[in-house]
């Protein structure tokens, strides 16, 4: 693409250097540009991309955009001088990829809890309806029936437009996407063209990167208010922040809830540890999904693919056949009738939420034993919260590490100490080592007690002083079991 179509519409405060060149491809990555690419220097989180610019230079750099000229200029080589990298790379790659997410029906999912759920849920089901779809999700991006590894919840602008060229290419009609409040404030989804887009809930999380709460809302919010009004807003009726994430969009809002008549209605009838018979449009069905807060992602699943044209004949049928997403609350049994959960339940909101479905089903009283840590280079206000639901919801409580990074565990798991009452002291088994703690779950449980692995859920590593460890917890304890 010539450099003045890549230009076109985008807030440039001065140009340096030939404007009539070719360009091959846009970087913001120094190592991953080569003969007459563009480099993008961006300021982040740790380094700042100017610093690099000679290294773009010299890799096949042909045209630099930067915040400010460096001190030395290449005659050979083009400056756009604009006032932010970050905000003008969303613009660069919509012109460079010719606006493609208008040609394949985008779907957003944002919210602290359900997303991975309901996005995996969206593209199981529409691979189940025949309809060839994509996914861009924490556990896995997917083209059609080609799976890709995934490093971040929501990547980088440049890696969507790229995954998104390959969904068009390969016939993809539908992608479905997580959109994470990272994403929102690095402004890694900006310029794409969303069909629809979902709103779950909003509980505690990430205040180790936004700070306070209301910043953390607000940038969940940014997303509905830069909707435009041929998009659909689905929103959780039931959340307390529904009304102010709609309160600015221009979209069409429709809502979902379980407890008020409103668009997209259901209740739950009953359910055990197989699954969850629902009311939904008074007909029954049952699903193999668990709980309420499954039910939950269920509905929105259900309400998106009704705002897409399926009727409900056929949605109800191909919804009875969907299986949990991996790592969310996945089941395992032993010969002797422990129930082993592996559970991505990483903040306090989603501990609860699932330990109180637990508790529901256990009619028999059985033991719980639930073994839980917190990550490093995260949130501490949440660790004392996550300590505290996990002790009064469970019989039995192992502290142990989740994925410590460059933190000193035992800091970690001092912190979540804090959230432990006198009484609740005799109930925790503090072990760092993940596997030995769930060793050591498993020698506790007898017949028909159920064991929660909660934090990791899909992961198959573990961060240990910023080393990746491979180590999967639904293998680990599934082995563990099978000796029970």
């Amino acid at each position: 693409m010539h450099l003045k179509q890549l230009l076109n519409k985008v807030d440039v405060i001065s140009v340096h250097g030939n404007q009539d060149i070719k360009l091959n491809n846009i970087e913001f990555n120094s190592k991953k540009i080569i003969h007459n690419d563009l480099f993008v220097a961006i300021k982040g989180e740790k380094f700042d991309g100017h610093i690099f610019i000679n290294d773009a230079i010299s890799n096949g750099a042909i045209a630099i955009v930067v915040n400010k000229l460096p001190d030395r200029l290449y005659k050979d080589k083009t400056y756009i001088v604009v006032n932010d990298t970050a905000l003008c790379l969303p613009f660069l790659a919509k012109n460079f990829y010719k606006n493609i997410s208008e040609k394949i029906k985008l779907i957003g999912v944002t919210g602290t809890n359900g997303k991975t759920s309901i996005v995996s849920l969206l593209y199981q089901l529409f691979t189940l309806m025949g309809e060839k779809s994509g996914m861009l999700s924490t556990v896995k991006n997917k083209i059609d029936s080609l799976t890709l590894d995934s490093t971040h919840t929501t990547p980088d602008i440049l890696t969507i437009y790229r995954l998104l060229q390959k969904m068009v290419d390969e016939k993809c009609k539908y992608c479905f996407m997580e959109v994470s409040s990272h994403a929102l404030d690095q402004y890694r989804v900006k310029g794409l063209n969303f069909d629809i887009a979902v709103f779950t809930n909003l509980t505690h999380d990430h205040l180790d990167y936004h700070k306070k709460f209301s910043i953390y809302r607000d940038v969940k919010k940014s997303f509905f208010d830069s909707l435009e009004e041929e998009t659909t807003a689905i929103l959780n009726r039931d959340d307390k922040n529904f009304k102010k994430m709609g309160e600015s969009t221009k979209a069409n809002k429709l809502y979902y809830s379980l407890k008020t008549l409103v668009d997209y209605n259901c209740k739950i009838v009953e359910y055990d540890f197989d699954g969850t018979l629902i009311k939904i449009n008074n007909q029954d069905l049952w699903i193999k999904l668990v709980g309420e807060y499954n039910v939950y992602n269920v509905l929105a699943v259900f309400a998106v693919a009704k705002q897409l044209g399926f009727s409900e004949k056929k949605l109800l049928r191909y919804v009875s056949m969907l299986d949990s997403p991996e790592g969310r609350f996945q089941i395992v049994r032993s010969r002797n009738k422990i129930i082993g959960i592996v559970d991505y339940a990483h903040t306090p909101d989603a501990l609860e939420n699932i330990l109180k479905v637990i508790n529901k089903i256990n009619i028999k009283n059985s033991k719980v034993i639930t073994i839980i840590g917190c990550g490093g280079n995260r949130d501490m206000d949440k660790r004392p919260k996550m300590a505290k639901v996990a002790c009064t919801l469970s019989s039995n409580v192992i502290f142990t590490n989740d994925n410590p990074r460059d933190e000193d565990p035992k800091k970690i798991i001092s912190q979540m100490m804090k959230g432990v009452s006198k009484i609740q002291l005799e109930k925790v088994i503090v072990i760092e080592d993940r596997l030995q703690a769930i060793k050591t779950a498993c020698a506790l449980a007898n017949s028909n007690d159920i064991i929660l692995l909660a934090g990791k859920g899909h992961e198959k590593y573990q961060e240990l002083k910023n080393k990746k460890i491979e180590f999967d917890d639904f293998k680990e304890l599934k082995l563990m079991l099978k000796e029970k």
